[in-house]
């Protein structure tokens, strides 16, 4: 019975998603266009959003920082991708703003940075969004947080078909947004949580589903990072620093190469093995290195792991023993790569040659 009630509210909306959904698949330039990546810094200018512990950092600060380092990573990285950002200053953009630049741009992939706050001063750790109902309380109480910014917005219902985002409908009308792209959202959502983990060491509080409103308008994936909690002092410190803001980003540019080269069906990295294996390096760059590239013409099994910061190569695939992986280093600096030398890694995650060799021999 609330569907049929909400029916009225529910066309203006629909509307809206099937027009901008199919608009892309119209035209034969699909093939040319360049990947569209639009970044979203949360809040800016007259909206703050949260303030940090000392009552000095603000929300709308802390994210640009991240987010003009990502993008500038994934432009130098990436040539060959678009990178358009909704703000570059503390500026005010109103939520169906946003989604709007991305709609309006095709962007393929929609990345929204905020930062988190919580009574408990003491809660700590990253978490990324997709669309999706307020599973729970706390996801609906972050939802009704971020989305209080339309509250500085002028005729903010006339705007939303005077629809109030925080009412209990709005669950059922947001349910019905990025069901297309929900998948290829919670694929990127996991992503950014294990780079943020492995790489900035930020505690994983998991990928949650909440009635974001600058994520229903947006007709391709799109996500909301709460990178940390400004209300924690520690993290407040790390989210308004260089290293931390330079860690993030790189976690973001990580799950973006992971994302692209998924969707590409290639090799994302290093896969898991189990136990003790070890690898041929053959190349390190601070920019990514397609597969295909010519430098590794003739390698067989070029794959790409990422570590301190840096995309680095491997050719050949694992083997669980050293003489082999000697063997085969010999073999590739007589073609060509004097540089080739041996990695090791145990369970998919690069360790030091004397803790690989250590663990090898107290297994026998």
């Amino acid at each position: 019975m609330k569907l049929l009630i909400l029916f009225p509210y529910l066309l203006p909306f629909l509307a809206f998603g099937l027009s901008h959904r199919f608009s892309g698949f119209v035209g034969g330039d699909d093939k040319e266009k360049k990947f569209t990546l639009v970044i979203d810094p949360g809040h800016g200018g007259k909206d703050p959003g949260c303030i940090g512990f000392t009552g000095k950092t603000t929300e709308s600060a802390a994210v640009l920082g991240i987010a003009l380092k990502f993008g500038k990573m994934v432009e130098e990285s990436f040539p060959d991708v678009n990178v358009i950002y909704t703000r570059k200053t503390d500026t005010f953009v109103e939520i169906h703003q946003r989604a709007d630049i991305a709609n309006r741009n095709n962007a393929d992939l929609f990345v929204c940075i905020h930062s988190n706050s919580n009574k408990v001063k003491k809660v700590n750790g990253s978490e990324t969004y997709v669309m999706g109902l307020h599973v729970t309380a706390q996801n609906l109480e972050v939802a009704k947080r971020e989305n209080e910014v339309v509250l500085f917005e002028e005729d903010y219902r006339k705007k939303y078909d005077g629809f109030d985002p925080n009412s209990p409908e709005a669950d059922i009308i947001f349910s019905l947004y990025q069901n297309a792209f929900l998948e290829q959202s919670i694929d990127f959502a996991s992503m950014i949580q294990k780079h943020m983990k492995k790489y900035a060491g930020r505690p994983d509080r998991g990928v949650r589903q909440a009635g974001f409103i600058v994520l229903y308008k947006t007709a391709m994936p799109s996500v909301l990072i709460e990178a940390g909690f400004l209300t924690n002092q520690d993290e407040e410190k790390y989210l308004i620093s260089e290293k931390g803001q330079e860690e993030i980003a790189k976690s973001l540019l990580f799950s973006f190469k992971e994302y692209r080269l998924k969707s590409k069906g290639e090799v994302p990295q290093i896969r898991d093995e189990k136990g003790i294996f070890f690898r041929v390096q053959v190349a390190t760059s601070s920019k990514s290195i397609p597969l295909n590239a010519p430098q590794f013409s003739g390698l067989a099994h070029v794959e790409e792991y990422l570590d301190e910061g840096l995309f680095k190569y491997t050719a050949g695939g694992p083997v669980p023993d050293l003489q082999t992986a000697t063997n085969f280093q010999s073999e590739l600096r007589v073609k060509g790569f004097p540089s080739a030398f041996i990695v090791a890694f145990s369970d998919g995650k690069r360790i030091s040659m004397l803790e690989a060799l250590k663990r090898k021999e107290q297994s026998k």
